[in-house]
């Protein structure tokens, strides 16, 4: 498949407006201005492009819930806030390609008419503040941003927010609570972002990649784009993978490629010769799959379907010389840390996984610790306000599924049975 997303990223030159324009860039966006708001609105529903952030949902049904909303001004949101352990899909196009990004937000911003855009950026990514700031600085000298958009009279501010480093403002209300200089923690919903999101507002909340899609859609049509990938899941989709493979890396792939095919053909298979023990294949909060489990389709609707999630596409690959207790461990603490603490379910519940996880990881296990995990990460299911306790529930609940005689093992010999 010709990349779109990771197209020219090799080039030195790539982060510059002059070339990304050599390579056809913003020819979507003037397109798309000559286009009215609500017939791209349509285009994106009929190409069936989904959210890449992780939930899947269609953003052209998104779109449409805050274009009907009557309320102005209408915000943009970019979600840069990539916190998920394993997940560094958005990096290259934030580092390498930024001007994908403005022009997909300022196409963006046109079909909702919503004249100022943010891009909430990770603590954690420096470099990429100071690329995405000089990016937008070129782009309004050149007038592709800013009060009059390629001379169609349309205005779009864009400037980048740089977050603290939480995990939790991935949440989309926690994100927007962060926007507004207030503590990070979500809200409850209803009401939704595109209803009342920034400053009260109707705002629309996409991910670096989702936005990123919108020049390829505008430059093919809908009908084209929808042929890449699955008919549920259409388009291309971003792969980074990490682990014990032997090309390690980022991937534009279409939506729907098997993780099998991932991992022994696209990454060159397993390295050192070892055998393959587990995959986690959409960043450490979607369920783990044991190796006789990974010939399945990577989209929002199949993986579901085979005990798993597609997540943020970020595929962690572990061999035999791993200890999975050890992994679920320092998820676990990971969760713990990050937890916002707005909701007993997660704040209490992840102190008392990790707490059980680390005695049994210390050799201090007891008889009957593993059901009482179960328990725990049962009790947290479905009760929590968001889904950062859902997910340490659920990275509990299968690796004891799939990984139980490991956690058995360890309680029996007072440790970890591996060298």
């Amino acid at each position: 498949m010709e990349k779109a997303l990771l197209a020219n990223i090799e080039n030195p030159r790539s982060r510059e407006a002059a070339f990304y324009v050599e390579k056809g860039g913003y020819e979507s966006l003037k397109k798309a201005l000559e286009m009215e708001p609500k017939d791209i609105i349509e285009m994106v529903k009929k190409a069936g492009l989904r959210g890449r952030g992780g939930a899947g949902f269609p953003t052209g049904m998104k779109w449409m819930f805050a274009s009907g909303d009557p309320k102005f001004p209408k915000y943009l949101v970019c979600n840069a806030d990539e916190g998920e352990p394993g997940t560094f899909k958005d990096r290259p196009i934030l580092e390498r390609n930024p001007h994908l990004l403005i022009e997909g937000m300022a196409i963006s911003g046109h079909a909702l008419k919503a004249e100022y855009g943010y891009i909430y950026l990770r603590g954690e990514y420096p470099e990429a503040k100071d690329i995405l700031d000089a990016a937008i600085r070129e782009a309004e000298e050149k007038g592709y941003v800013g009060d009059n958009m390629m001379g169609s009279g349309k205005k779009f501010r864009l400037v980048v927010h740089q977050g603290a480093g939480a995990y939790i403002c991935g949440e989309e209300t926690a994100l927007i609570e962060s926007l507004e200089g207030k503590k990070g923690q979500p809200r409850i919903k209803p009401p939704f972002p595109v209803n009342v999101g920034a400053w009260g507002m109707p705002t629309i909340v996409n991910n670096v990649e989702t936005l990123s899609n919108l020049p390829l859609l505008i430059r093919v049509g809908p009908e084209a784009y929808a042929q890449i990938g699955t008919p549920e899941c259409p388009g291309p989709k971003l792969f980074c993978v990490s682990g014990h493979v032997k090309n390690p890396g980022v991937l534009e792939l279409p939506m729907g490629t098997s993780l099998k095919e991932i991992i022994f053909d696209h990454c060159g298979g397993m390295k050192n010769g070892k055998k393959l023990k587990a995959v986690i294949p959409g960043g450490i909060s979607t369920p783990v799959l044991p190796p006789d489990k990974i010939d399945c389709p990577m989209d929002f609707v199949n993986m579901p379907k085979h005990g798993s999630m597609l997540g943020s596409g970020a595929v962690i690959v572990m061999d035999e010389s791993v200890c999975l207790v050890k992994v679920c461990y320092r998820a676990i603490k990971f969760f713990e840390h990050e937890s916002c603490g707005k909701c007993t379910p997660c704040k209490e519940g992840v102190i008392w996984l990790r707490k059980i996880l680390g005695r049994i990881e210390h050799g201090e296990g007891r008889e009957g610790d593993v059901d009482l995990l179960v328990q725990v990460a049962a009790n947290m299911s479905g009760r929590t306000f968001c889904p950062l306790g859902e997910g340490a529930a659920s990275v509990v609940q299968n690796f004891v599924k799939h990984f139980r005689e490991e956690f058995v093992e360890h309680i029996s010999r007072k440790g970890c049975p591996l060298p």
